[in-house]
């Protein structure tokens, strides 16, 4: 089993890059809209969960810059010739989509956080700093925010992460079609590392 990628299958170290950062992100989804429905703002409950919801964001934002790294130095496999270039271009916009968005979801939240009144310890004497998981703070680039520069990084954290759920249910249903209608050996790939002897098209190119 290589840790490294070929030009025909990933390698597991790739692999492992993909499925906890799926993880990751279901989760942070499910917690974030956990958070919204189930504590009122203030509640000092919400306020440690929030934490929490930093502290995740954060640890995603740095396993894509990883994942990202790993990448730029490993080839990447080729898709199967069978793929109209249309397909292939769908493909490729759609993962640098994901990237943009693995990016932009906890540095826009960060940024909400950062210019949060309750950050600045002039305005707020509890101040609640941008702790990950209680061990280090977090730089803060914004210094004396507002609520409204706060509630406009926070819109764009939401819209984003709407953007999130559609491209991410976009490429669950492409996978499966890979799997099931095509049966290409792309899925497999991101499973096995590399493609069965029982796929219907040979030709990755």
């Amino acid at each position: 089993m290589s840790i490294g990628n070929s030009v025909n299958s990933w390698g597991w170290l790739a692999r492992a890059f993909h499925w906890l950062m799926a993880v990751l992100i279901f989760g942070m989804l499910g917690f974030g809209i956990y958070l919204t429905q189930a504590y009122n703002p203030g509640d000092p409950m919400k306020l440690d969960l929030v934490q929490t919801h930093k502290s995740f964001g954060f640890v995603v934002f740095v396993m894509a810059c990883l994942r990202l790294i790993w990448r730029a130095v490993n080839p990447t496999p080729k898709l199967p010739s069978a793929m109209s270039p249309l397909m292939r271009l769908a493909a490729k916009a759609g993962h640098w989509i994901l990237y943009i968005l693995m990016f932009a979801m906890p540095v826009t939240g960060w940024l909400a956080s950062s210019a949060s009144p309750y950050n600045n310890a002039d305005a707020y004497p509890m101040q609640i700093k941008n702790m990950v998981f209680g061990l280090f703070e977090l730089p803060d680039p914004i210094e004396n925010g507002t609520h409204a520069l706060s509630d406009q990084f926070m819109a764009a954290h939401f819209y984003l992460s709407l953007a999130l759920v559609v491209v991410l249910a976009l490429h669950i249903i492409a996978s499966i079609k890979h799997a099931v209608v095509d049966r290409d050996g792309v899925m497999e790939r991101m499973i096995r590392g590399k493609p069965g002897s029982g796929r219907r098209n040979s030709n990755l190119v």
